[in-house]
């Protein structure tokens, strides 16, 4: 057995070492080393691209919230036509859009009606609790959503679950399985 940077046989077959690596290997190291870096550098530019991207997303999802408003109390049976007409003398709209249930395709009974302007917006607002087709129509100011936000409130999650966990306490039940439809065979 020879010592580290020595020959360990006849042939000459030298180990890897600080001291004995060739000038090649060297090179080939940096030049790795640089290309890793290069690319480290374009992800960090298409980051960026990405962020400015998002932002001016949001931007014009709020430009376009800030034209529009939510119609509450739609009847399931209007078209966004007759919405159309309904709140025509507000000004011009771009858009009007009826949710839609995805599996049955009914109207959820609400809908958003989006301005060319800002300014037709309150417009809109005064047409709260109009008639439209012999129902009042709820008309408020569309908030906008931001990603990563949930819309729903942990306290009224907590009290159903509070209600539901008496509830199933006076049936004799675990409090621990309250609320929950997990499979238990005895």
């Amino acid at each position: 057995m020879g010592d580290v940077g020595t020959p360990n046989n006849e042939e000459g077959t030298r180990s890897l070492s600080p001291n004995n690596l060739d000038s090649e290997e060297i090179l080939k190291v940096k030049a790795k080393i640089e290309e890793m870096e290069e690319e480290a550098t374009k992800l960090r530019a298409m980051q960026s691209n990405l962020d400015e991207m998002q932002c001016e997303l949001v931007e014009r999802r709020g430009d376009v919230d800030s034209r529009s408003v939510f119609v509450g109390n739609v009847d399931y049976s209007a078209s966004p036509e007759e919405l159309q007409s309904h709140f025509q003398s507000c000004g011009r709209i771009n858009r009007v859009t009826i949710l839609l249930d995805r599996y049955t395709g009914t109207s959820k009974g609400y809908a958003y009606i989006e301005f060319a302007e800002p300014d037709l917006v309150p417009g809109a607002l005064i047409m709260n609790e109009s008639i439209f087709k012999d129902r009042p129509l709820k008309v408020v100011p569309k908030r906008t959503n931001f990603p990563g936000l949930k819309g729903h409130s942990s306290s009224s999650h907590s009290f159903r679950y509070r209600r539901r966990a008496g509830r199933s306490a006076r049936r004799g039940a675990d409090l621990r399985f309250a609320g929950r439809n997990h499979y238990r065979p005895y």
